[in-house]
């Protein structure tokens, strides 16, 4: 009992939650209404265990990271590390194994592995990309908050892609399909930047170890104020493209919509960007990092409201 505590922070649960919140509201609130009454009786169970494959390998690449980050830890956040203190490295990569194989069975079990195969190795790529960004690509300038990034958007990607084969589901044939395919690139470019913009504040936040053990982010390469500058360029991208979402839903009438948006969204990246101006210290980069995790969180919340519109 005493080291489930322990385990639960080397697997992040509340990003677990929040991979699980993600796709749960993209099936109900968005792929259910869009489908009214023509959803298979066998779907729910398939996408539960896609779900749980998620998760599996969400957890899998958080503990390879903690696996590869215990020197860069300790002088980042020593109150806070799991590994070596509280768990073994040798356990910590027979987790990371486990959960890696029952992720990838259980997303052959999600897809229907035959008619859906490409599924299946693009998330066996996943694994592979979250244990090279972890060893290797983290260290390195942009491409592990790319690779992330793309990991973060592609758990909103594959619930799309697994009720369709790549043929149809972007095909003409069905307008259902071209509207949930629009719906997908809309959430999944959005948590696209988000996570954009959240690696880049981290890599501030955590410049002390990594300058220590050479690695090359965008601050250390860079410097902070180019680093900011980066952040702002897309924190005006992804105001300006909401902002033009919500004049285009006004025809709609969706005013309770355009409202959550503005106040929820817009207003806290605005507010991120004033704080990014002024802040200093690892402590205001931290602020920021969790501001910007909260901004994901109402951006996929909003899902909610196609629930209540479509």
């Amino acid at each position: 009992m005493a080291l489930i505590k322990p385990f639960l922070r080397l697997i992040r649960w509340p990003n677990l939650v929040f991979i699980i919140l993600t796709q749960v509201l993209f099936e109900l609130c968005i792929y259910r209404p869009v489908y009214a009454g023509f959803v298979p009786d066998h779907n729910t169970f398939q996408f539960v265990m896609l779900v749980i494959a998620s998760v599996f390998i969400a957890a899998a690449g958080y503990i390879i990271n903690d696996y590869f980050d215990i020197n860069i830890d300790l002088v980042n956040k020593p109150g806070k590390m799991v590994l070596v203190k509280k768990l073994s490295r040798r356990w910590a990569l027979a987790w990371h194994l486990c959960f890696s194989v029952a992720g990838i069975i259980c997303t052959a079990i999600a897809v229907n592995f035959f008619s859906r195969w490409y599924l299946v190795v693009a998330n066996i790529i996943c694994v592979f990309l979250l244990w090279f960004y972890s060893a290797r690509f983290k260290k390195d300038l942009l491409i592990g908050n790319i690779i992330v990034s793309v990991l973060t958007a592609w758990t909103i990607l594959i619930v799309f892609l697994s009720k369709y084969s790549l043929h149809n589901a972007f095909g003409n044939a069905d307008p259902g399909q071209a509207r949930l395919f629009r719906f997908a690139i809309l959430y999944a470019g959005f948590a696209f930047v988000i996570s954009l913009i959240r690696e880049a504040i981290k890599d501030i936040e955590d410049m002390p170890g990594d300058e220590k053990f050479s690695c090359k982010t965008m601050p250390i390469v860079w410097g902070i104020n180019a680093t900011k500058v980066y952040i702002t360029i897309w924190l005006t991208i992804v105001t300006v493209v909401l902002l033009i979402i919500q004049f285009y839903i006004l025809q709609f009438s969706w005013w309770l919509a355009v409202i959550y948006c503005f106040v929820f969204i817009v207003l806290p990246l605005l507010h991120i960007f004033r704080k990014l101006v002024k802040a200093q210290s690892t402590q205001d980069y931290h602020q920021l990092s969790n501001y910007t995790k909260g901004v994901m969180l109402t951006g996929i919340l909003s899902m909610l409201f196609f629930y209540i519109y479509l």
